[in-house]
């Protein structure tokens, strides 16, 4: 293994990436894995008893290492990195690189030399950034028609427009959001007042409704100390392996905006600060020289080298301790505190509520509570050959994708019983080994031969878990000891549901039973 920069990937038995991590010495951090110590965390010693493989891969620098490590998690969400509950692609607000540029809002960041601002958490806020940029800025939201160098805005009114004076709106805009709003008010008063003194009055009423459209944005922001250093705030506030991070971001003693991310992870504070500064900052088009937060980030001083190298001026991090920005982080942390306890009375809620179908299903199983976790089993092979099995899980009645799982089945030979009871078996003793949860119900694609199957391996684990099967044929549903299909009506949203969960696991099957008979035709 080199000693340069890079990227590792850890591996689980199932070849299942588990942790992703970045390295300045690829060859020093990964040996210390498995170097002996006397103490690591839980967490740690978890993720090292399941280590079986791992990969690398060399970085230019450890700036591109940031990168490429954000960017992997994000694609391959191991099980042991923290990932953000917000990790679907940050929005932007993107000026276009065009001979007349317009503005819009996108989730993909390219590499494309237009100019990208964000990212933005909170999506109507951003919308409404956008409104304000529109009537600050008469720029184009729509086609145009050029002709001989000028303009013809559609969608905001119909207007010619030089290419130079456009260029210098745009030139504006990007000031705005920087929120350097005292420079650009300045710059356009002494327009205005040009344009008065050579009579242009329609320009000069332009640039006066400009200078107004700042001014309302500016007294809808919390006005601050009289501090006018440009500034992000980061404050934290947590609840058990629940944290909300707030980043305010002040621009010329006012708050520009508050962004929330939320995590769920049980690592330390000084972690999740270094992944959400990694994440956030990655694609921002404008990071400010002074980031103040509750404590330092692990890997503090390569987290300061890559923000100033791509800052092009130094970035420090602050831990205050007093006065004004002490003050400033309060803000933050009760910000976060507020979102916070938002967050944990939402998700209360979610735990109380009951869908009406499950509600339903509990009553026609007899079952002794609503079955708010559902597992779903199939079958899949060709001839006998290459057989499969898929997993699906529901969660209060809607599909919960990150839980499916498939299966590579041993049996070389046309028998869907002995397959199921293999699933099932493998399925809950792991589940069993780990300390997992188990479900409030087991469907099975099948009839009774393989509802059997299925509960011939929960009796040799010693479970005995509400488990039924529903045959395609006729829709009939199984129980074990009952001779006879229940009788549902065909119309029963219960029913319905049940359907849709053995059907979704026959998609996956079926998906996976074909990429492996492609896989292993393609290998001959």
């Amino acid at each position: 293994m080199p000693a340069l920069p890079g990227i590792y990937q850890f591996k689980d038995k199932t070849d299942k990436i588990i942790y992703i991590g970045k390295a300045k010495d690829l060859k020093k951090r990964v040996k210390s894995y498995f170097q002996k110590k006397s103490y690591r965390s839980p967490k740690d010693q978890s993720l090292i008893n399941r280590i079986i493989d791992f990969e690398w891969i060399i970085c230019e620098d450890e700036a591109d290492a940031f990168i490429t490590e954000a960017t992997l998690i994000k694609k391959f969400k191991p099980k042991y990195n923290v990932r953000l509950k917000d990790d679907k692609s940050f929005p932007y607000l993107k000026i276009t690189n065009e001979q007349f540029p317009q503005i819009d809002i996108t989730r993909k960041v390219k590499n494309d030399k237009s100019r990208y601002f964000g990212p933005y958490t909170d999506v109507k806020s951003m919308r409404r950034l956008l409104d304000v940029l529109y009537r600050a800025f008469p720029i184009r939201n729509c086609y145009i028609e050029l002709k001989d160098g000028t303009i013809i805005k559609k969608g905001l009114g119909i207007q010619t427009v030089s290419e130079s004076d456009y260029q210098n709106m745009i030139d504006d805009m990007i000031l705005f959001l920087k929120g350097e709003t005292k420079a650009l008010e300045k710059k356009l008063m002494k327009q205005m007042e040009y344009f008065s003194s050579k009579l242009m009055y329609e320009d000069s009423a332009r640039v006066r409704d400009q200078i107004k459209a700042i001014g309302s944005f500016k007294r809808g922001q919390r006005k601050l100390e009289a501090d006018f250093t440009n500034r992000d705030v980061i404050g934290i506030e947590s609840k058990d392996n629940h944290h909300v991070v707030v980043i305010l971001r002040i621009r010329e003693g006012r708050i520009l905006s508050r962004e929330k991310i939320s995590v769920d992870t049980n690592d330390s504070i000084a972690e999740i600060f270094r992944s959400i500064i990694i994440n956030f900052y990655m694609n921002a088009a404008y990071i400010p020289n002074d980031i103040y937060l509750l404590e330092f980030p692990t890997e503090l001083d390569e987290l300061k080298e890559w923000l100033s190298t791509k800052n092009n001026r130094k970035v420090e991090f602050t831990v205050p301790k007093r006065g004004v920005k002490l003050k400033e982080l309060k803000l933050a942390n009760r910000n976060a505190k507020l979102l916070l306890n938002e967050w944990m009375l939402n998700l209360a809620k979610r735990k109380d509520y009951i869908p009406k179908l499950l509600s339903e299903l509990q009553d026609i199983l007899a079952l002794s509570k609503p079955p708010r976790l559902i597992e779903a089993f199939d079958i899949s092979h060709l001839g006998g050959t290459d057989t499969v099995a898929s997993m699906v899980v529901f969660k209060d009645g809607r599909p919960y994708k990150s839980g499916y799982r498939k299966y590579n089945i041993s049996v070389d030979q046309i028998d869907d019983f002995e397959s199921m009871r293999e699933v099932v078996f493998r399925r809950y003793k792991r589940q069993l080994d780990e300390g997992n949860s188990l479900p409030d119900l087991i469907l099975i694609d099948g009839g009774k031969g393989q509802l059997s199957s299925a509960k011939l391996s929960l009796d040799k684990l010693k479970l005995d878990l509400p488990i039924v099967a529903l045959a395609k044929r006729l829709e009939e549903l199984f129980i074990p000891g009952e001779a006879e299909s229940l009788r549902i009506a065909k119309s029963s949203p219960a029913l319905n549901l049940l359907k849709q969960l053995r059907d979704e696991a026959h998609r996956f099957a079926i998906t996976f039973q074909r990429s492996k008979r492609t896989k292993r035709m393609l290998s001959k």
